[in-house]
């Protein structure tokens, strides 16, 4: 899937990358690791507070991934 778009921050979208946040809880730029994996907070949704949507290649794949609770660790700075 070819995503041109630009995130809400202006970066381009990465699969696997780009997470969305509430930029209030999780500045833009901010590296999260969820599940030992990092992630860079790019963009916004229609969402607020401690919610945290993770950029899949497709519609499909994120529900079939489903919405679930876990633990997030703040790395800092920017990528």
């Amino acid at each position: 899937m070819d995503i041109t778009s630009a995130t809400a921050s202006g970066a381009d979208p990465e699969i696997g990358v780009t997470i969305g946040v509430d930029p209030a809880v999780i500045p833009y730029g901010t590296i999260v690791l969820i599940n030992g994996k990092e992630y860079v907070a790019q963009d916004t949704g229609n969402y607020t507070g401690n919610h945290i949507d993770i950029l899949c290649e497709s519609e499909a794949m994120a529900e079939s991934l489903g919405t679930y609770i876990t633990r997030v660790y703040v790395k800092g700075g920017k990528r």
